[in-house]
């Protein structure tokens, strides 16, 4: 699983501010000297050093900083408590940090930290081994600048144009698909459609240039640095048509929930919402749907977490009583949080003792991290679909393994997920702050072992094997139209219990095609423009909250 102060977690440290002094005396019986101005220089700051196996506590390098921030943090309003320090400091920080907390911290190789950068170091601080399908069992660690981490999981404000793509290509012959455009964003004013492909951008070619002038441009042109930066798209449209727009960046605010509604279905009336993102601002859209929902008497359920990246646990719990209702989570885990074999029974983050995660029932202040007395409206279903792609990752697959965990059906419809049942708690140092797995989640029934993540087939023979269909991703009709693929497929299991003959229709995007490796070609060297997960201002991060600390998982 993937996990989510809720700004950021960090260590309770007390830290002591030294004040430098410094002066000089003279007298008037001495004649004056004449010297040369010189420029203030910095207090000399002893620089540490490492030792190969030899791991020093945390507190005597946390907050050390090359480049000290000053002033009050605006969300917590508490001054910050960097102090001075080295770029040694801030590594031998992050290997202790690691040593301490990581899930596998006796795979991760001690290197000498003084051979790389901070973010270099940091970026090395992992595991090396594979899954039993041979990808990296780590492909989750990162870190992003501290604000900008805040700024989105507290507010879900982020930068840009306010499309969420997906990356077929990054190489000659570039495949850029739109997936949706955000409710109210300039992209979405701009009137672009789903499925639209880009085809050139401030009139550089942007599937076949391959210079790395082009490069450039496509890539300060998709991510800018600020908002109120015009950039002229051309798009080829589902029916071949170009669409060609002016759009201007700005501030996006993230709508986590979209498309709510009621169908008539021939199984009765079928609740189904787009879910994007587990950031704390879907608590208020998750209730509004399903009270729409309650007050409907739906009897089935048709969830969309295929672009879900994860976030807050404590929503992913939330939705899940809200989907099982609360009979069937009465004294039932809703996940419970495995750390390294240091910590059997201690969090070595929080210094708590491990206690499961429970179904909450409840509205949550998440300003406050408190349960209310609000109850949360439920529907009691003892099925759900799932639509899925191998972009549903952490906190959506936290939720449909431990609805599993309960003995609710998930119908999983579309592909397999990201494999992600691990998490981590957010932690700041000198502005950075830092993603590193430190825990695995299992459900009621122990099981958490997903790494390769949840798969959809009609004779499931492992617990990660779930009843349901493959199907492509569609992005010839919108999201949350019945005649959608992935959606349709849902809702004829649902009325079948099989899953329809054909799949896949002229039009319908072969997923597996877009995602293929085009280096492979060979010939002459493709250079890859950047995509969001590799850019830390664009990377969009989720969190969880696990009682009695808000923390977060992705």
């Amino acid at each position: 699983m993937k996990a989510y102060t809720y700004s950021s977690v960090a260590l309770a440290v007390t830290i002591s501010l030294l004040a430098g002094c410094g002066g000089g005396s003279g007298s008037s019986n001495t004649p004056p000297v004449v010297t040369t101005p010189t420029t203030p220089t910095t207090p000399v700051t002893t620089e540490p050093e490492w030792e190969a196996g030899v791991y020093e506590p945390q507190s005597q390098y946390l907050a050390k900083c090359e480049t000290p921030r000053s002033g009050i943090d605006p969300f917590t309003n508490r001054a910050y408590p960097d102090t001075q320090g080295t770029a040694m400091d801030e590594k031998l920080w992050l290997r202790t940090w690691t040593n301490d907390t990581y899930l596998w911290y006796d795979e991760v190789d001690d290197n000498d930290p003084a051979n790389f950068s901070v973010l270099g170091y940091f970026d090395q601080l992992k595991t090396n081994e594979l899954t039993p399908s041979g990808t990296p069992k780590d492909n989750f660690h990162f870190s992003q600048d501290t604000a900008e981490y805040n700024e989105l999981s507290q507010s879900g404000i982020s930068s840009g144009y306010g499309f969420d793509w997906e990356f077929g290509s990054t190489t000659v012959p570039r495949v850029l698909t739109v997936r949706f455009t955000e409710p109210g964003s300039p992209a979405a004013t701009a009137g672009v459609p789903r499925g639209a492909t880009l085809s050139r951008i401030n009139g550089v070619d942007f599937v076949n240039d391959n210079t790395q002038q082009g490069v450039n441009a496509i890539n300060a042109a998709l991510f800018p640095e600020d908002a109120g930066t015009v950039t002229s798209f051309e798009f080829v449209q589902v029916d071949g048509s170009t669409l060609s727009v002016d759009i201007t960046s700005g501030d996006i605010s993230v709508t986590p929930v979209q498309n709510a509604k009621v169908l008539d279905t021939e199984n009765g009336k079928t609740g189904y919402f787009q879910f994007n993102t587990f950031i704390v601002t879907a608590q208020e859209g998750l209730i509004d749907a399903f009270d729409m929902f309650v007050e409907e008497n739906v009897t089935e359920l048709v969830i969309d977490l295929r672009y879900n990246g994860g976030g807050r646990l404590a929503l992913a719990s939330q939705l899940s009583y809200m989907i099982a209702g609360p009979n069937q989570t009465n004294n039932a885990t809703f996940e419970t949080l495995r750390f390294n074999d240091k910590n059997p029974n201690t969090n070595p983050v929080t210094g708590e003792t491990i206690r499961p995660t429970p179904f909450y029932r409840n509205v949550i202040d998440y300003n406050a991290g408190q349960l209310t007395d609000t109850l949360l409206p439920s529907l009691s279903l003892t099925k759900v679909y799932v639509l899925a792609t191998g972009a549903t990752c952490s906190a959506s697959e936290a939720v449909m393994n431990a609805l599993r965990g309960i003995d609710v059906e998930v119908v999983q419809i579309g592909s397999t997920t990201c494999g992600k049942p691990y998490g981590f708690y957010p932690t700041d140092n000198c502005g950075e702050t830092y993603f590193t797995i430190q825990f695995q989640g299992v459900n009621n029934k122990g099981f958490g072992d997903y790494a390769d993540g949840f798969m959809p087939t009609t004779t499931p023979n492992f617990d990660f094997e779930l009843p349901g269909c493959e199907v492509e991703d569609d992005f010839t009709a919108s999201l949350g139209d019945p005649n959608e693929g992935m959606l349709s497929a849902a809702l004829e299991y649902a009325a079948t219990g099989s899953c329809p003959e054909v799949v896949t229709s002229n039009g319908v995007a072969d997923v597996k095609a877009l995602r293929s490796n085009q280096s492979a070609l060979g010939g002459e060297k493709l250079i890859p423009i950047d995509k969001p997960e590799q850019r830390k201002e664009n990377f969009i991060l989720h969190n969880k909250i696990n009682q009695p600390v808000i923390q977060e998982r992705k």
